[in-house]
């Protein structure tokens, strides 16, 4: 959403710009959503207004399954080398979807965190931009089976096609690379590897329309409806053997989630388990209708672990209850580990970093950070960020 916001207030302010997106589609994180908090409107509402942008500007070049090898020069004059995955379906693709039909091959869909999965030929999501198919070519049989080439009507499909390498020269660079969830497997108390542990990030597909469940949330395991929920606070985070901070949306967007969740299924019981509840601003409301939800309830206590109860994969909480002072053990059908956000960082080594690994404002002269690559933010907070690195971008000293 960053590097998009930035792209089109830079090309409707007369600048020509280069999108290089490493996906087969724009979106990022965000499109992955259900819902943005605290309205709860769907992604496609922000996007597609960008995506028409997009689509009626001709100052905006878009390189998608790219990624930058390296930079070098100054600011007015700098030198990116831009390497590009094969795309074996090019711009001639109407969507058809005839490839997806014959190809024999399945892959897990990424797009779903790999619930479910897609054929090797697939369209990455309902709201795919540039809207064209994909051919995943780590699992494709190339010209072993063709079936794709054979079908294919409109000449889209080289399965012979071959990585490209691009060198742009450029005045200014914007970097907004995102972030990633923190990887839950790093703790172990909280038994992620049971299939009905999730973080929430995948809760995110697990709740939405166009995810595995088609909107019902269902437990992974057994693909059965969660009647009692746990969700984690602060999994991995404010914690020196994993994350030392606190990535501010994490609280705020579980309770958008059990909100979302009890609103579905109005039987469903749903504990939240936090340290502390940090939400500010308009998310604060999210909060007062959590607390009014008879549905909903609080436990202020850090979990001490989670462990799979049988073989019917039910779970098993073990929690201390700082307010009565007590350790409980309560069961589940379903855990939500709220995990924070880490950034995502391709240009290691090129690009100054902090401690954390969170991209440093202050780069070499014509460099500008935006939005979560450089610290956590929302959804809006990273619109902003990225309209101010746009302008940035264009003042001649910044």
């Amino acid at each position: 959403m960053a590097g998009i916001t930035a792209a089109v207030e830079l090309a409707e302010a007369g600048r020509e710009v280069v999108l290089v997106e490493k996906e087969a589609c724009l979106g990022g994180n965000v499109v992955r959503m259900n819902s943005y908090f605290p309205k709860f409107c769907p992604p496609n509402c922000g996007l597609e207004i960008n995506y028409r942008r997009i689509r009626s500007s001709r100052r905006i070049r878009i390189l998608t399954q790219s990624t930058v090898e390296h930079i070098e020069g100054v600011s007015g004059d700098f030198s990116v080398k831009i390497k590009t995955a094969p795309a074996y379906i090019n711009d001639l693709c109407t969507a058809c979807g005839k490839c997806a039909e014959v190809c024999p091959v399945e892959r897990p869909n990424a797009f779903n965190y790999g619930f479910g999965k897609t054929k090797a030929a697939y369209l990455p999501h309902e709201m795919t931009f540039p809207f064209t198919y994909v051919i995943d070519g780590t699992v494709c049989l190339k010209e072993q089976c063709g079936k794709c080439v054979e079908v294919c009507d409109y000449n889209a499909i080289d399965l012979n096609a071959e990585e490209e390498t691009t060198v742009l020269n450029v005045e200014r660079i914007i970097i907004a690379t995102g972030w990633k969830t923190f990887d839950a497997k790093k703790i172990k108390n909280l038994c992620y590897a049971a299939p009905n542990v999730v973080t929430n990030v995948e809760l995110e597909r697990l709740l939405a329309v166009g995810g595995p469940g088609e909107g019902t949330l269902k437990r992974p395991s057994d693909h059965e409806i969660p009647r009692t929920i746990a969700f984690v606070q602060c999994a991995g985070s404010r914690d020196e053997n994993y994350l030392p901070y606190c990535s501010a949306v994490c609280c705020s967007a579980s309770l958008k989630h059990a909100l979302t969740i009890s609103e579905r299924c109005t039987d469903a019981q749903i504990s939240i388990y936090y340290i502390d509840l940090r939400v500010s601003g308009r998310n604060e409301d999210l909060l007062v209708k959590a607390e009014n939800n008879k549905n909903i309830r609080f436990i202020k206590g850090k979990i001490g672990r989670i462990s799979e109860s049988d073989d019917n994969h039910d779970l098993e909480v073990e929690a201390e209850d700082i307010l009565s002072g007590r350790k409980i053990k309560e069961r589940y059908d379903m855990v939500v580990l709220a995990t924070g956000m880490v950034p995502n960082n391709p240009l290691e080594g090129i690009i100054l970093t902090d401690s954390e690994g969170f991209l440093v404002e202050n780069q070499l002269e014509g460099i500008v950070t935006a939005a979560t690559c450089r610290k956590p933010m929302d959804v809006s907070e990273s619109v902003k960020d990225a309209t101010s690195a746009a302008v940035k971008s264009i003042k001649t000293n910044f």
